[in-house]
């Protein structure tokens, strides 16, 4: 029984660290004010690419919805311009 004691000098105490000087209303805001912008551009990196993304599909499913292609528009807004040019010409 007598092996179970811990017979070697004692640990120091733990030391008592100071508490942190508190922070100011400035500096409270500073700190918010980073914590904002760090998370706007994380959430601008999630989030504009997915509008992107999300945009192109409307635009797919839009001319798929009036059963044409991005080529057929192009080629009939190209006649339009022709025929005002034209028609400007007179």
């Amino acid at each position: 029984m007598s092996g179970d004691l811990n017979e070697g000098p004692l640990a120091p105490a733990a030391t008592v660290i100071p508490p942190s000087p508190k922070l100011t209303r400035r500096e409270k805001r500073r700190q918010r004010r980073r914590r904002r912008k760090i998370g706007e551009e994380i959430l601008g990196w999630i989030l504009v690419p997915l509008i992107l993304i999300a945009g192109y599909w409307a635009i797919n499913a839009g001319f798929a919805f009036f059963g044409t292609t991005p080529s057929a528009v192009f080629d009939q807004l190209k006649q339009v311009k022709t025929a005002l040019e034209k028609r400007e010409a007179r």
